[in-house]
């Protein structure tokens, strides 16, 4: 693509964006660990752990910039607990994971008595599929 200056060139080297969050500060490309809130009715900086979503008035910091966050002059901040390290799945997460596999591969389960709990109908002899079997009416 041109311009009247010249070839246009891309701010980005490829095609393939990062899937990792970067910190917001100025020239910093480390991954971001933290997430700061201003709330600014209170006068307080909040620094917790990486938000789920960006939001637009967060910022996500590296950890560097995380350790070294001053709030301005008479402003509090708050600091929750922040890890650092990667997330991994617990055993009780996969175990959960696991039970729903199996949950989902199993046939549904029919009642004792033939009937089919809230979907049956008296008139149903039979089913094959999607496809219903139904006595006809009784004169």
């Amino acid at each position: 693509m041109e311009s009247r200056r010249g070839p246009l060139k891309s701010a980005v080297a490829s095609n393939v964006v990062s899937p990792v969050r970067r910190c917001s500060r100025t020239a910093c490309g480390r991954p971001a660990v933290a997430t700061l809130t201003y709330v600014y009715a209170d006068s307080t900086a909040v620094l917790g752990p990486l938000a789920t979503y960006a939001e637009p008035h967060c910022y996500d910091l590296c950890h560097e910039h995380s350790e070294r966050l001053t709030a301005p002059r008479g402003w509090e901040v708050v600091r929750l607990a922040v890890d650092s390290g990667p997330v991994l799945p617990s055993g009780d997460d996969l175990e959960a994971l696991a039970n729903a596999v199996r949950e989902a591969a199993r046939p549904p389960e029919r009642p004792a008595n033939g009937s089919r709990g809230r979907e049956a109908d008296p008139r149903e002899v039979t089913r094959r599929g999607h496809l219903r079997v139904l006595r006809s009416p009784e004169p």
